[in-house]
């Protein structure tokens, strides 16, 4: 596999993931994925940055409690390694990945991707800094910017912006 994160960097964002208001993004877009999930009639969920779960436990809330989920995030190194399924969220990921291993990790995305991937990329600085002084979104670029990447691996849907970055719905290029 290769490199994702340094391990600088993954200590950094462990340390993050003690504060209960890091990786709280999933939860408002849940009933997105709620919807896309049940319309496209799909069975499996990889969440490729998935922190605490709030993700799956937003689902549940919401009713949607049938389908095989599978969490991913290097902060946690018990989920295991990242899993292929019909439907890969990568939700407030992408911003803060280290730009020298982004094109890994979207390969990574690319390689799990069954049918369909939602991701959200915020495009300006995150309210929280990292313990370097850095801010914790390292990537603050414009759509213009991501779409190249994104199209080179997957097919586009559907692209909303929002009022912090923009959303892409996708669907696999080996569909």
């Amino acid at each position: 596999m290769k490199k994702i994160i340094s391990e600088n960097y993954l200590t950094l964002q462990k340390e993050l993931h003690k504060n209960p208001n890091y990786g709280v993004a999933s939860i408002k877009f849940a009933p997105n994925v709620k919807k896309i999930f049940e319309d496209a009639k799909l069975s499996s969920i990889s969440d490729y940055g998935a922190g605490k779960m709030n993700l799956k436990k937003t689902l549940n809330s919401l009713g949607l409690k049938n389908f095989e989920y599978f969490p991913y995030d290097p902060a946690f190194p018990d989920y295991g390694p990242p899993k292929e399924a019909d439907l890969v969220c990568c939700i407030d990921v992408l911003e803060h990945v280290e730009e020298n291993f982004l094109d890994n990790v979207l390969d990574d995305l690319k390689k799990i991707t069954k049918k369909f991937g939602f991701f959200t990329i915020h495009t300006g600085p995150a309210a929280k800094i990292l313990k370097d002084g850095r801010n914790a979104h390292l990537i603050q670029k414009p759509p213009s910017w991501w779409l190249p990447k994104m199209c080179n691996r997957f097919e586009i849907k559907h692209l909303q912006e929002i009022p912090i970055g923009f959303v892409l719905v996708t669907k696999s290029k080996m569909l």
